[in-house]
């Protein structure tokens, strides 16, 4: 697996990673609950069940936080053939709680130089 691309957006992450497996077996790794509870445990989904699948493509999940104020949010996992016969897998993680909707997403940290007001 190489290095994977990682982009922040305004309400997510989203990583990108060439894998050297086979589109076919990202794809059950990512779909089939036995294989996907190894490095995503059913307790963080809110619901086993997929919300939307495009078969061979795409699928996505609602997770909630397990620890108060438990968020939810959804990730997608788009698999796409690379040109070296492995696979490009997208991971895109969004916030989709209600409870944000609306409210700046500022960060705590502005990395802007400290200014000294005057008095």
């Amino acid at each position: 697996m190489n290095e994977g691309k990682t982009k922040e957006q305004e309400s997510g992450v989203e990583l990108e990673f060439d894998l050297g497996d086979p589109p076919q077996k990202v794809w059950r790794a990512v779909t089939i609950p036995e294989l996907r509870e190894r490095w995503l445990p059913k307790e963080a989904l809110a619901d086993s069940d997929a919300i939307t699948v495009t078969p061979g493509q795409e699928v996505r999940y609602k997770l909630r936080d397990d620890n108060p104020p438990f968020l939810e949010s959804t990730v997608t996992f788009t698999v796409t053939p690379n040109a070296t016969g492995g696979t490009c897998l997208r991971i895109v993680h969004e916030l989709t709680d209600a409870r944000f909707d609306g409210m700046a997403r500022a960060p705590a940290n502005s990395n802007s130089p400290p200014v000294m007001l005057a008095a």
